[in-house]
């Protein structure tokens, strides 16, 4: 399946026009930063992308960055702009094809940025297999990937290594495509589904546990929606599923507990965290506003004390007393599953 995935991004995939279905579609609906960023992007690096919008954590400045499966290299260099000159990226991917577009724009855009040296690189690897790139342990402060773990056949590698690598109070910070049931084996060994990254996708449920036996004690969910394939002989095949693009932040705190646990703390969130003034979106049910209190968990409390979030926050309470379980915390499925309005031309999410 690694050699069907290869052929696919690198040989049969000239262009994202290409791309079967919009399981991986670019998310138009932009902020003004993001669009401002990516027009400073080679069109050759453009044309060959082929991921789930744009991963874009906040609080990028001087941070060290990989990027999983970076193909020909758009977000690599996007982020390259974000963490600066004393920042630095780099992209790991498998194919050749891709990674070679990636490699040939590194001095045009150094000197679009006004760099004095490079900040990126790329190399040649498997993400499964990031031992192999001899990448010491705790030596990025985040790890991002952009509907690529999906295709990977050795998925709790893939987490085992990022955990490794990241620095304590690192994130991993992806986007992915998820299905709200396991896929048939039948399915999973069709290589036009495994490339369009549907049959590869991991069961919702089976990647929280995934996560956490890797060591991403509380995985947070940041935002999803529904996939819908738009196409009919895919459909045929797999529109039984329901698949979902949904990024996930993943921090490497140890002392993260299972659940949400309520100390009585909260936070202040100072509006100082850039193209963030007024409101911070940690994850999907935590919108942090300026100067209000905001009651917190445990782990919530720590995702923003124990990371390079601590300087924006203040903080109150302590961890003398225990008041048991967070309210509102559950273990349904996270996504939201709504019906498309065929009426109202809503072609459903993207990866």
């Amino acid at each position: 399946m690694r050699d069907d995935v290869k052929d696919y991004y690198g040989k049969v995939l000239q262009h994202s026009d290409d791309l079967k279905t919009n399981a991986c579609c670019t998310d138009s609906n932009m902020p003004r930063h993001i669009k401002g960023a990516l027009s400073q992007v080679h069109d050759e690096v453009m044309s060959r992308y082929y991921g789930c919008g744009l991963i874009a954590p906040a609080l990028l400045e001087g941070t060290r960055i990989l990027d999983l499966g970076s193909g020909s290299g758009r977000d690599c260099y996007v982020l390259s702009q974000w963490v600066g000159e004393n920042g630095s990226v780099l992209g790991v991917d498998m194919t050749e094809e891709q990674l070679s577009v990636a490699q040939k724009h590194i001095d045009y855009h150094t000197e679009k940025f006004g760099y004095a040296k490079p900040n990126t690189e790329f190399k040649l690897g498997y993400i499964e297999r990031l031992d192999e790139l001899e990448l010491p342990d705790n030596s990025f402060d985040i790890i991002v990937s952009n509907c690529v773990i999906n295709l990977s056949p050795d998925k709790e590698a893939v987490m085992r290594e990022a955990y490794r690598l990241l620095k304590p109070g690192g994130e991993l910070y992806f986007s992915d495509v998820y299905a709200d049931r396991r896929v048939p084996e039948t399915l999973v060994q069709d290589p036009v589904l495994y490339g369009e990254c549907l049959s590869g996708a991991l069961y919702w449920n089976d990647f929280i546990n995934l996560a956490k036996r890797s060591g991403f004690i509380d995985p947070r969910l940041v935002e999803d929606s529904v996939i819908t394939i738009d196409n009919e002989s895919v459909e045929e095949k797999i529109g039984h599923i329901n698949f979902f693009s949904a990024t996930y932040r993943l921090f490497k705190i140890p002392e993260l507990e299972p659940q949400c646990e309520d100390y009585g703390q909260a936070v202040i969130y100072k509006g100082t965290i850039p193209n963030h003034p007024q409101v911070f979106w940690l994850d999907k049910h935590h919108a942090i506003q300026k100067g209000k209190v905001f009651p917190v968990c445990g782990n919530t409390w720590r995702m923003l004390h124990d990371t390079r979030f601590k300087s924006h926050f203040e903080f109150i309470g302590n961890w003398e007393t225990h008041y048991g379980i967070f309210e509102g915390c559950g273990t349904s499925l996270p996504f939201d599953l709504w019906a498309v309005d065929d009426t109202a031309g809503d072609s459903g999410g993207c990866c």
